[in-house]
């Protein structure tokens, strides 16, 4: 039998069914944010995971040999990546930087490398065979810009080693002077940019680097192509090594937890003597994979073996999940 509706409830359906709408309108309007067409084409996961096993690389490099050659501990990690227009990466330059162009070769393209100068006297110390004292922030004299220079020449040549995968060359140029900046690249210019942290006893600073979009391009062209061929197999590939895997033999056992035991009780150890342990007689014993606790359970004889009842997931894998 069908039901038919009066016109109360016809209308009270109409303005239940508009409420929802405007509801659903306002939330919709609620989500929309500002976008900016400057910022588009940001750098994917995959080109972040890329970017940083070749910076991490060079990272290391530069802490090593740079550090061999100041005698000194001198640590250098890689703090972000990102893509920015070059206007952009010039605020972020301090009033007293070392600023200086270097040309990347074969695409005969010049990016900016800047260097904190608080980073600069206990640097310029140690190369004159100083202990690396800090000193105050001011302008290089022209000696200390030709020692900091060698430094930058350094950084290029650590650059080059760990850029050669993708085919890239780092030459220094020339010092630039804060109001030459722009005059590198466009300012409008999409760039990415590399901050790494430098830390040595008694000063730090940040190293960052400013690269064009055409070497950009190239290069993240040129990491997540490789990646991916590292990284991608074949069904057939898969399949073998899963059942390869499944072949393996791993660590098992079945054990109580670590407890203490005083000093005295071991003193009239014998066979056949009965150790009382300070653990709970329905205390389950933990199921330990490779050294890892997975479960909780209790032996049990199945058939002419042993095994291990589990009653429950282990606190410690449980967490992790």
């Amino acid at each position: 039998m069908e039901k038919s509706l009066k016109q109360d409830e016809i209308d009270a359906l109409f303005q239940a069914a508009r409420a929802r709408s405007q509801a659903a309108s306002q939330e919709t309007r609620a989500r929309v944010q500002p976008y900016s067409f400057s910022r588009a084409g940001q750098i994917s996961n995959e080109q972040m995971r890329a970017i940083s096993l070749l910076n991490d690389i060079f990272a290391r490099n530069l802490t090593h040999n740079l550090g061999v050659w100041l005698r000194s501990r001198f640590h250098v990690n890689l703090v972000s990546a990102e893509q920015m227009p070059f206007n952009e990466f010039m605020l972020r330059i301090p009033d007293l930087a070392y600023v200086s162009s270097v040309r990347l070769e074969p695409l005969r393209a010049l990016s900016v490398l800047q260097l904190d100068l608080a980073l600069a006297p206990p640097m310029i110390d140690l190369l004159l065979g100083g202990e690396g004292k800090p000193d105050r922030v001011r302008e290089l004299t022209d000696i200390e810009e030709s020692i900091l220079t060698s430094v930058a020449e350094v950084i290029c040549r650590e650059l080059s080693a760990a850029w050669q995968p993708v085919g890239l060359t780092f030459t220094f140029e020339r010092r630039q002077l804060h109001t030459q900046i722009a005059r590198v690249m466009p300012v409008s210019e999409k760039t990415l940019c590399l901050s790494f942290e430098v830390r040595m006893p008694g000063a730090s600073g940040m190293l960052n680097l400013a690269f064009p979009a055409v070497v950009s391009n190239t290069v993240l062209r040129r990491l997540v192509g490789d990646w991916s061929r590292q990284h991608r197999h074949s069904p057939e590939t898969r399949q073998r090594m899963q059942e390869r895997v499944a072949l393996v033999k791993v660590g098992a056992a079945l054990q109580l937890p670590p407890v203490s035991i005083p000093g005295r009780e071991l003193e009239d150890l014998y066979e056949g003597k009965i150790l009382k342990l300070p653990i709970v007689a329905t205390r389950p014993a933990e199921l330990r994979i490779a050294g890892i606790p997975l479960f909780e359970g209790y032996p049990v004889s199945h058939e002419e073996q042993r095994g291990a009842h589990l009653v429950q997931i282990a606190a410690a894998a449980a967490a992790n999940v």
